[in-house]
């Protein structure tokens, strides 16, 4: 017990804001991890992922009106849901493009809302947000590359970047969590390898009018070559990513 909050504590120290070591994981944010309704699979990653660490990092609050960006199979829409609580709005944003081209997506979606109170799905066109106003956090856990696939407009990320920074509050918080490209790579491996170069990503969130506050090295992995695609067995699950966060000014 003894060396696992050990553990706990380095991992929550690699956090840094400003240069300052990053807060403990938040009481909401640790009960709605322990929540035994979360599917067990979903409570074996959490090791690798450090949910709490990324969540106490986008400032997640009970009663707090969030989205997740790209919702995914729905891994963080169920922990903000316990995050936020009974008074809190979890908005899970699922791409029509993607559920058009897998239909699991839609149905991931379904499934997820459905078993959460405080759920709301949100779907629309990558190119066309309509996201809801006045929210605290959006965060997107892996997939902000996405927006530079191949099929997509090549002013995706900024169209979307902008309605985002219109959607949050000021003082809201922007937060992406990806998979690092080789540096100076920009948006090149975006297709190819699912990854992107965080310079890319930091100046096309800035030209939206953000602010980057902070950047954790929790999720870096040196071993990682930059070379593989992320879904290579060889590399999958261990990848480099990089964790940035971002304002939007008072």
């Amino acid at each position: 017990m003894a060396r696992k909050h050990l553990v706990s504590v380095m991992a929550l120290l690699a956090l840094s804001v400003s240069g300052a070591a990053f807060a403990q994981v938040p009481a909401n944010i640790a009960k709605a991890l322990a929540d035994p309704s979360r599917p067990a699979a979903d409570s074996a990653r959490d090791a690798a992922r450090h949910p709490g660490e990324i969540l106490a990092l986008a400032e997640i609050k009970p009663g707090a009106t969030v989205v997740d960006y790209v919702m995914g199979g729905g891994y963080f829409t169920r922990i903000l849901s316990g995050a936020v609580g009974p008074k809190g709005t979890v908005y899970a944003f699922q791409p029509t493009e993607f559920i058009k081209f897998k239909a699991q997506y839609g149905e991931d979606q379904k499934t997820t809302v459905a078993a959460l109170p405080n759920a709301k799905a949100l779907t629309g066109p990558m190119t066309a947000l309509d996201l809801p106003d006045n929210v605290d956090a959006v965060i997107t856990v892996q997939n902000y590359h996405d927006m530079h696939l191949k099929p997509f407009p090549v002013d995706t990320a900024a169209k979307a970047n902008a309605e985002i920074f219109k959607s949050l509050k000021p003082g809201g918080v922007f937060l992406v969590v990806d998979h690092a490209a080789v540096a100076g790579s920009g948006i090149g491996a975006a297709d190819s390898l699912h990854r992107i170069d965080v310079a890319a990503v930091k100046s096309e969130v800035e030209a939206a009018g953000f602010k980057l506050e902070a950047e954790s090295p929790l999720l870096a992995s040196a071993a990682d070559p930059h070379t593989a695609s992320v879904f290579d067995p060889s590399i999958r699950g261990k990848t480099d990513q990089f964790i940035l966060k971002f304002r939007k000014p008072k």
